[in-house]
């Protein structure tokens, strides 16, 4: 996504400034309103023949959303759903404002000419079977995250993509939010020196955020595909509360962090510029307080080295603390995003002569290096160093929805044939931390990614 570097960039210029006015004077930080992106002021007439005809596949409460904001954007036409639930058949009709075709197989759906681009949005065992037959039918995909559910299964889906030469994108819409892509600037920068250290994490405290959704009243065989469902699964019997709370379960999903680590790392990965899996991850953890029969933790805490920085992650299931952050450490400032807010808050980088182990110096020794000390540092002009009291805080205009723009890039890309903002090998190297912090937690050791075999070790 292009941005305006000259209206709302953050230089060491920038910092200087801070350093020799603002914080002199304990003036308020300054707070900039960041524009959303050239894509959402796009006249809302598109050409009938410009017109993208998709269908959902999968139609829970994110497949729901997923569609409303596809129909939200300029020239779209939602032609069909498929769910493997008949209640969510009609919420999606609901969601989508008219009679659609429907059906449980979703191949009907990748048969239909009329279709260009399926929304994907079942549990993560079924990703890259859909996605793979989608590509093969000549369909454009927008994939909710995590990509995949299992390592083997990205680079089919990313091959797949490849093969058939189409649009695949995947859904962590902090790729294309207008929050991460200026923090992304600064990072590039290099206003924050040499960065070392990064922390993130989302926490939530109620039954709804550990996926113990209720299980709607008409739920059983006969409204439900449970063989379907279950797909390369193992076989069990029926069982709704597998069904709707799917995430709870390594079959199906990858719990905390194909649900929530995927968000902190896109967001991460975005704004270092690393489009490559970690080299090295250790988890730790447990089922501490939602004891319903799940394998998936409600706590979980993952350590990632990355070439340049390390980085450390968690989602608590237990306790609600200011949720949704991620800081980045640097040499000469830290910066840190929380919601729709970034600020960045400069390191006082001025030179000190040494204050405390020459006290344990005689008092000649001391007086001699601290004359010695200011004759070699004279004092600096103002404004040569950043200092911290000072910040500067940027935030998304009100009513701004980063999905929004995630769509209106997929979309854009389906109709250039440019690559998206999130295509499959991004995507893919996501989802290999998220299964590489899975790795640890359950085999109790530290993973190492082996980029030659493709593998996890």
């Amino acid at each position: 996504m292009k941005q305006n570097r000259s209206r709302n960039a953050l230089t060491r210029r920038d910092f200087i400034r801070l350093g020799a006015g603002a914080a002199a004077t304990g003036a308020t930080a300054k707070v900039t309103l960041l524009e959303p992106s050239a894509l959402r002021a796009a006249t809302p007439a598109v050409p009938l023949s410009d017109t993208l005809r998709f269908a959902s596949i999968g139609t829970g409460v994110r497949g729901c959303e997923d569609l409303k904001t596809a129909l939200s954007c300029p020239g779209t036409e939602m032609v069909a759903v498929c769910d493997l639930y008949d209640g969510r058949l009609t919420a999606a009709q609901e969601a989508a404002r008219k009679q659609l075709a429907t059906t449980k197989d979703y191949r009907a759906v990748l048969d239909r000419k009329d279709v260009d681009f399926v929304i994907v949005a079942t549990p993560d065992h079924w990703h890259a079977k859909i996605v793979e037959d989608a590509c093969a039918a000549g369909k454009d995909v927008y994939c909710e995250k995590p990509m995949s559910h299992t390592v083997e299964e990205g680079f089919a889906m990313a091959g797949a993509a490849e093969k058939y030469n189409r649009i695949v994108q995947v859904g962590s819409q902090r790729r294309s939010g207008i929050v991460f892509a200026k923090a992304r600037e600064i990072y590039a920068s290099g206003a924050l020196g040499q960065v070392t250290a990064i922390e993130a994490w989302i926490d939530r405290n109620d039954a709804s955020g550990a996926w113990v959704y209720p299980v709607p009243p008409d739920a059983s065989e006969q409204t439900i595909d449970w063989n379907r469902f279950l797909g390369s699964a193992p076989k069990r019997p029926f069982d709704a509360k597998r069904f709707f709370r799917w995430r709870c379960f390594r079959d199906y999903g990858e719990g905390l962090p194909g649900d929530l680590y995927v968000h902190l790392l896109t967001g991460i990965l975005t704004i270092t510029g690393v489009n490559a899996p970690p080299e090295r991850a250790l988890s730790t953890g447990g089922v501490f307080r939602w004891k319903d029969g799940r394998d998936a933790p409600d706590l979980i805490w993952t350590f990632y080295e990355y070439p340049d920085f390390r980085v450390a992650v968690r989602c608590n299931l237990n306790n609600e603390s200011p949720a949704d952050v991620t800081r980045i450490f640097g040499t000469k400032a830290t910066l840190e995003v929380k919601g729709e807010t970034l600020t960045v808050v400069p390191q006082n980088t001025r030179p000190q002569p040494e204050g405390y182990s020459i006290f344990g110096w005689p008092e000649k020794l001391r007086n001699e290096y601290l004359k010695e000390w200011r004759a070699q540092h004279p004092d600096p002009a103002p404004g040569n160093y950043s200092v911290v009291e000072e910040a500067q805080t940027f935030q998304a205009p009100p009513g701004y929805e980063d999905q929004i723009d995630h769509m209106n890039n997929f979309l854009e890309s389906v109709r250039t044939r440019r690559p998206s903002a999130e295509d499959a090998v991004f995507g893919n190297h996501t989802a290999i931390a998220c299964h590489m912090a899975n790795y640890s937690y359950f085999n109790k050791a530290v993973a190492v990614w082996d980029e030659a075999a493709k593998q996890i070790k």
